[in-house]
């Protein structure tokens, strides 16, 4: 019997399977993802590597095959199905098995892990009082203070007593060695989110929500473990679903992860769950330092977490005893990776569950069309909840028509219903959202005389204005600083097109002096507890209006927000993907439901120059089936996901010649492994940004009914791309069933 191992070095080019003899005494012990000893090279000098698979035949020579040296005993931080889980998910989404293991496996970097010192009295009060006594008569001052400072307190805090009693470490070791004290060292793990206490308060479910939950336990109490998706209006009370299902899962002992679409909603999610669960909750998310992610992997590790909360990194927490995934907002686009392996957390979820025995809850107001697709054909089982909890109404949405403003003359950011209505909620002392989906003053520049438009010397992109007079590039990152004249023919009309928060923010101050304004972008989000800062403020009253990009719409809970506004609602309409219909019908209806949460009534207004559009009808009558009835007729005529799979293959590199090379003998390659012409090939093609970096980029598309059929033939492509050395220079990218289109 023979293991596949593969070394556990950091550089991807060494990404290698090796083979290695298992000898009889290690026979029947070994499983996928064990950690093992293994000789390595001329010198056979003994690392580590970790077990991919099991094979009854020899690659080569069987008699220069070496044998497993031994398990490494101490490998419990590296947990075997995870591993797995990274050898599926190279398998199915392509990329290296370095890159898997790197994206699964909790961080290894070694952090200083804070200790709480308490110094303790081990003396009796009789016995304390004679060594006192001992001590002034011995003139030794320093270890009196510390005796009598323990009598009065025989308990403190090791810091600040050595701070108040003015004496050395020496000292209270010495008293230690003579078995006067104590002292305790206890690990102290750093909290990333601030909570101020406990609310424990209890919810009582409507019928609605309870008849979800109870269909949901009575399935997990029988042992079926499937995947549901609790469908449910904004403001039906999915998260009180969620934390119900939760609840009775922790009881039987197993542990539970909740992923969240953005960092914007940890703040509020964890003060949910934290007043239900106390501080068996844990958080994990990529503004956290390397010594907070480290030590609520720890906390993990040492079963002092039982929940955790984040991302779609937070899907690979290892806990042994995982019961529940819940999936919140899973339409989100963030839960698709944008680095190798391009996995989505909604598939690799269902996989890990089903591997550990778990189940899966995925939970939106506008689900994906893959889930709800999935619900018509059986395969996840719908949870629906038809109202809004307290008896709320949905809003009122008007839909305004911004060519008609302009025909009236009014050339401003905000339609004259818009506007009034702000004016009528703050003398009602309510709150108000406005929505932009547009970011600063990061507008193109271009010239009104002849056209020519201002763009990266490195990158096929038009430059962005910033307020600070620079020019930047949004994806290497070039600065130049603003023109005043036309490069191209001399003109002074040339100027950057500003739709952004700033801009919005600054006509607000203007029209209404009396508001109380916070912005919520991408620019005011950059420091650490940003987003916590802003919406904690916006929670608390602190602020009549908050403006924002789409991170403000986004589950986010406000019980005195009666009024929102979308600005621009149509933008991402007229991007070239696919899924930008059902995009802005997400975005539209979140943004939506954000307004009358609470006892006061909500309306909506969403500006936009298509107001006949489909997406933007059914947004304003909150219509989900109807938008995904219309949406399927499209995406089957053009065999786009869900109704077909798609597989992208992303080329780059240096030499424009070498990549449009490499993706024309990769489309002759699929021609010639799918001779019956099963997979419908389109490009290559230059993508949206054909030039990142210096380096030059194709993409093509693969279309076919089976995912399976995809999948074999990107690995028989990953193999012919590693026998081929003309495809060394390059980066090749898989993407199975993309977000978007490149």
């Amino acid at each position: 019997m023979y293991a596949d191992i593969i070394v556990d070095i950091t550089h991807e080019k060494l990404d290698k399977i090796f083979q290695y003899r298992i000898p009889s005494h290690l026979e029947g012990m070994l499983k996928i993802g064990d950690e093992v000893y293994i000789p390595f090279g001329r010198s056979n000098k003994e690392i580590r590597g970790y077990l991919i698979s099991f094979s009854e035949k020899a690659d080569y020579d069987p008699g220069k095959i070496k044998e497993i040296a031994g398990i490494v005993e101490d490998a419990a931080a590296i947990e075997a199905k995870l591993v797995a889980l990274a050898a599926w998910m190279k398998e199915t989404y392509g990329g290296t098995m370095i890159q898997a293991l790197k994206t699964v496996l909790p961080i290894k970097k070694k952090v200083k892990i804070p200790v709480r010192r308490t110094v303790i009295l081990e003396l009796s009060e009789e016995e304390g009082r004679k060594k006192l006594e001992e001590y002034l008569h011995k003139n030794e001052k320093a270890r009196a203070r510390v005796l009598a400072g323990l009598l009065d307190c025989p308990a403190q805090d090791y810091g600040l007593l050595t701070k108040k009693l003015h004496v050395t470490a020496r000292t209270l070791q010495a008293l230690e060695d003579q078995g006067v004290l104590k002292i305790d060292s206890e690990q102290t793990f750093r909290t990333p989110f601030r909570v101020k206490q406990r609310t424990d308060r209890q919810v009582t479910l409507t019928r609605e929500q309870q008849a979800a939950a109870d269909l949901f336990w009575q399935d997990y109490q029988a042992g079926i473990r499937k995947t549901y998706l609790v469908y449910g209006v904004t403001g039906s009370g999915k998260t009180e679903v969620y934390m119900e299902m939760i609840r009775r899962v922790l009881e039987t002992g197993r542990q539970v992860i909740v992923l969240i679409p953005e960092i914007a909603l940890t703040y509020q999610t964890v003060l949910r769950f934290y007043g239900r669960f106390g501080d068996r909750v844990s958080i994990l998310h990529s503004r956290m330092s390397d010594g907070e992610r480290s030590d609520q992997i720890e906390r993990v590790r040492t079963g002092q977490a039982d929940v955790m909360i984040g991302p779609r990194s937070a899907l690979f927490t290892p806990f042994p005893r995982l019961g529940l995934i819940v999936i919140d907002e899973e339409h989100e686009g963030t839960y698709k990776s944008e680095q190798t392996p391009r996995y989505h957390a909604r598939e690799t979820a269902i996989h890990r569950a089903k591997e550990e025995g778990a189940s899966v809850v995925l939970g939106s107001a506008t689900p994906s069309l893959e889930s709800f697709y999935a619900c018509r054909s059986g395969e996840i089982q719908m949870l629906k909840l038809g109202s809004r909890t307290g008896g709320g109404r949905l809003p009122r949405v008007w839909i305004t028509d911004m060519r008609e403003e302009l025909r009236k003359g009014n050339r401003s950011i905000l339609s004259d219903r818009l506007e009034a209505l702000i004016r009528q909620r703050l003398e009602r002392k309510e709150q108000i959202m406005l929505f932009l989906n547009r970011r600063g003053y990061a507008g193109f520049v271009s010239c009104r005389a002849c056209g020519y438009v201002v763009k990266c010397p490195h990158c096929d992109v038009a430059l962005s204005a910033h307020r600070n007079g620079r020019l930047v590039c949004h994806y290497c990152g070039y600065e130049q600083p603003e023109l005043h004249s036309c490069p191209s023919c001399g003109s002074s009309y040339i100027g950057g097109f500003k739709a952004g928060t700033q801009q919005v923010e600054e006509l607000i101050q203007k029209r209404f002096p009396e508001a109380r304004l916070l912005r919520m972008d991408l620019d005011t989000t950059r420091k650490k507890d940003s987003y916590e800062r802003i919406l904690e403020a916006f929670s608390d009253g602190e602020a009549d209006i908050l403006i924002g990009t789409q991170m403000i719409v986004k589950g986010h809970d406000f019980h005195r927000v009666t009024l929102v506004g979308i600005l621009a609602a149509d933008l991402s309409l007229y991007c070239d993907d696919y899924r930008s219909g059902e995009r802005t019908f997400q975005l539209l209806t979140q943004a939506a439901g954000r307004a009358g949460r609470g006892t006061g009534e909500g309306e909506v207004v969403i500006q936009t120059y298509s107001p006949d559009h489909y997406s933007i009808q059914r947004a304003a009558d909150q219509d989900y089936e109807g938008f995904f009835e219309e949406e399927m007729r499209y995406r089957t005529l053009m065999g786009y996901p869900p109704a077909a799979h798609l597989l992208a293959i992303l080329l780059s590199g240096e030499k424009e010649e070498e990549v449009n090379l490499a993706a024309g003998y990769l489309k002759g390659f699929i021609k010639r492994i799918d001779p019956e012409g099963r997979i419908q090939v389109i490009g290559p093609a230059s993508p949206h940004v054909g030039k990142v970096a210096d380096l030059y980029r194709r993409v093509l598309y693969l279309k076919e009914q089976d995912a399976g059929i995809l999948i074999e033939a990107k690995n028989r492509m990953e193999q012919y791309i590693e026998a081929n050395r003309g495809f060394t220079p390059l980066r090749i990218q898989f993407d199975l069933d993309p977000m978007g289109i490149f």
